[in-house]
């Protein structure tokens, strides 16, 4: 699903089913999720019935009872509307994955092997551990890796890019995903899911609301809000025989009515923020989707919003990722083209894009091309060991000896080499300094006690990365550089690119202790991997972004899926968060702001019957007592359709840190919040007699 496609927030494909579901959700099950919108409901039940009885009797105050309870119900409705609008948001992109997901016939192999047969079977019948053949246009089946085979796979019915991209048996892109196609060449598949447990109904399910868990803030939020509505009740409650007591004993007035009771309960409790919580949080998953990432629950959200620890790897993150061999330096008495040799034979088992370019490189210097190799043992280029290489027998040893030709990281270099029982040369060493203080990387090619000299890499940060680094600092976030490189490179690129700190030399177990040192000390960590080396980190990491293009084991471990497999979106996936967060702070800030001037609408209204002396605080003047109520009822509900679009869209991101955003809050949603309701009630209650319902 393309992250372009977004629907207007106010869609007729979304108001319309929205709109049905605010009905639907005047259930009790419904409303008593939300406690506070339930005391609300709960009120307009009772206000209803008081209008049928007031009616029945033929009471003068039939109409104004009418009207308050109509309102409350549509305050009722319009939090209704807010949730269902942000569910169907969720609920459109779930349709168009859905769409994605159409069953076809795919070819599944009796053994997987060469040559075997193949039988037709709907996708649907799929379990894991089948194996199946995709050719050129077929669809994929459902989620598997890749054990045979090389292919060009069009993803953009998942990610929105155009562009194919390349699945291989082994490595880090050996996964494919369900109702991709292939476009070239063949694969055969193991599938790794069982029916309805694959990536593409996982991603239907996330997005949908009605899987939506509260998150942990959440929770404590609608903790505060129900107790504060519990004072609220407990208040309202004990004020009705205070006012008879008082009417009595006085021998005059009028005792507070159970209508304007319930109206003063409805806007004392924080209604505004209890009508939009759960569609600030629904909408929070929709903004990541748009982003193309997929979370597992607003929990995953929520953390990245609380995040102050990002763990970024160097390559494709803070640099550009196309490191590529640049230069060979010899050690001394030996010759470049013997450097370049040996570069290139120890490379041919390298199938990363460094090995791959040292290969290409000593092409185009020397015209080293493909020779005759007797009795080769190829020693392919690891994680663990960061070296590859080549050991020589045969006809090439009766010239040259037997070789073992070893090219890789240079601290791995320089202990392969001193186990020979050789020692490393300095000039070499020197090189390897001056290559790493340059920002390059370093690697060094020895041919077995012989160290032959450096090959250096070079990659380039990306532009504007240290300036959004610098935003990050400003709102409390730490960012840490991960990288296999040395420490003297790590170094070099971590003060160009501006991070805090880095991590070199870095393996699966050292990312592991890292997020474990940090989350012992209280921070919340974040993370982004592709490979199955890289799912314990990811396991452990408070906010884990898998790539798509990544093994399953990796998808598996985190907690949230960029489908457009780009390690940068952390730094967004955070920023969301972040806004998400803000929103609903923000909001926070202005529902109980706004209570304190309904407060001065209300209940002067409600208490002058009682207590006359109380009409000095009507300082908006307003018309009548029950204008006075059923303005502040009616601004209670319409704003709650006001900030609907802010609820949804969210407030706008600022990187500025938690103190400056308190300020701010409390200046624009806080001061705003206080000022807003008096034009607004006034206004209201201007036209209620301008056209005599009150």
């Amino acid at each position: 699903m393309s992250k372009t496609q977004s629907l207007a927030l106010f869609d007729p494909k979304l108001v319309r089913p929205a709109l049905f579901q605010a009905l639907r959700k005047l259930s009790p099950v419904a409303q008593w999720r939300n406690p506070v919108m339930f005391v609300v409901w709960a009120g307009s039940i009772l206000t209803t019935l008081l209008a049928i009885q007031a009616s029945s009797g033929h009471d003068s105050d039939a109409a104004f009872v009418w009207a308050v309870a109509a309102w409350l119900w549509f305050t009722v409705l319009f939090a209704n509307f807010a949730e269902a609008l942000a569910e169907g948001r969720g609920k459109a992109q779930a349709d168009a994955l859905r769409a994605l997901g159409r069953v076809t016939q795919a070819k599944v192999l009796t053994e997987p092997r060469h040559g075997a047969t193949w039988a037709l079977r709907p996708s649907t019948t799929l379990h894991a551990q089948d194996v199946v053949l995709i050719e050129a246009g077929d669809t994929v089946p459902g989620d598997g890796e890749v054990i045979e085979g090389v292919a060009s796979v069009d993803e953009s019915a998942i990610t929105g890019e155009s562009a194919p991209v390349i699945r291989e048996a082994g490595g880090d892109f050996c996964s494919v995903t369900g109702g991709t196609r292939v476009l070239s060449d063949w694969l055969v598949v193991r599938i790794t899911a069982n029916p309805g447990d694959a990536f593409l109904d996982r991603m239907i399910a996330m997005v949908e609301s009605a899987r939506r868990g509260r998150t942990p803030n959440e929770i404590a939020l609608t903790i505060l809000l129900v107790a504060m509505t519990l004072v609220f009740l407990f208040v309202c409650v004990s004020l009705l025989p205070f006012s008879i007591y008082s009417v009595r004993a006085a021998g005059q007035g009028t005792p507070i009515s159970i209508t304007a009771l319930v109206a003063l309960l409805v806007c004392l409790i924080p209604t505004t923020i209890a009508g939009l919580l759960s569609a600030i949080g629904v909408a929070g998953m929709s903004r990541m989707m748009q982003a193309n990432v997929i979370a597992t629950s607003g929990r995953a959200v929520e953390a990245a919003g609380d995040v102050d620890v990002l763990l970024l790897d160097k390559t494709g993150t803070i640099t550009l990722g196309n490191r590529q061999a640049s230069a060979f330096l010899p050690a001394a008495g030996i010759g470049e083209r013997e450097l370049a040799d040996a570069a290139q034979l120890a490379s041919l088992a390298d199938e990363t894009p460094e090995g791959r370019s040292i290969v290409v490189l000593a092409k185009e210097r020397f015209q080293l091309r493909g020779r005759e190799l007797f009795e080769a043992s190829f020693v392919p280029f690891t994680a663990q060991t960061r070296m590859s290489g080549v050991d020589i027998g045969g006809q090439d040893a009766q010239q040259h000896g037997k070789r073992h030709i070893r090219k890789g990281a240079a601290d791995a270099v320089r202990a392969w080499v001193e186990e020979q029982g050789a020692s490393f040369p300095r000039d070499v060493n020197d090189t390897v300094d001056a290559v790493a203080k340059r920002g390059s990387t370093p690697l060094v090619v020895a041919d077995g006690r012989r160290v032959l000299g450096v090959i250096e890499l070079k990659d380039i940060v990306k532009g504007g990365i240290a300036e959004r680094f610098a935003s990050l600092r400003r709102m409390g976030i730490r960012t840490v550089m991960i990288t296999g490189d040395n420490r003297l490179t790590a170094a070099a690129i971590a003060a160009e690119a501006g991070v805090d700190d880095f991590l070199a030399e870095a393996r699966p177990e050292d990312k592991l202790r890292l997020i474990r040192d940090y989350q012992s000390k209280g921070h919340l960590v974040a993370m982004t991997g592709d490979g199955t080396n890289d799912a314990p980190a990811l396991a452990q990491a408070d906010v884990a972004v898998a790539m798509n293009s990544g093994t399953q084991a990796a998808k598996e471990a985190g907690n949230m899926v960029d489908l457009d497999s780009n390690p940068t979106k952390l730094i967004e996936i955070v920023e969301t968060g972040k806004q998400m967060l803000m929103t609903r702070g923000a909001l926070t800030t202005f529902s109980v702001a706004n209570d304190v001037a309904k407060y001065f609408a209300i209940l002067p209204a409600v208490f002058v019957g009682a207590y006359p002396q109380l009409a000095r605080l009507d300082v908006m003047r307003l018309g009548s007592p029950a204008s006075a109520i059923l303005s502040a009822v009616i601004f209670n509900a319409l704003i709650i359709v006001v900030l609907i679009p802010l609820a949804l869209r969210g407030v706008r991101y600022r990187p500025v840190g938690a103190a400056r955003l308190l300020r701010r809050n409390i200046l624009v949603y806080g001061l705003g919040g206080v000022l807003l309701p008096f034009p607004a009630i006034k206004l209201i209650d201007i036209l209620l007699n301008a056209i005599g319902v009150a």
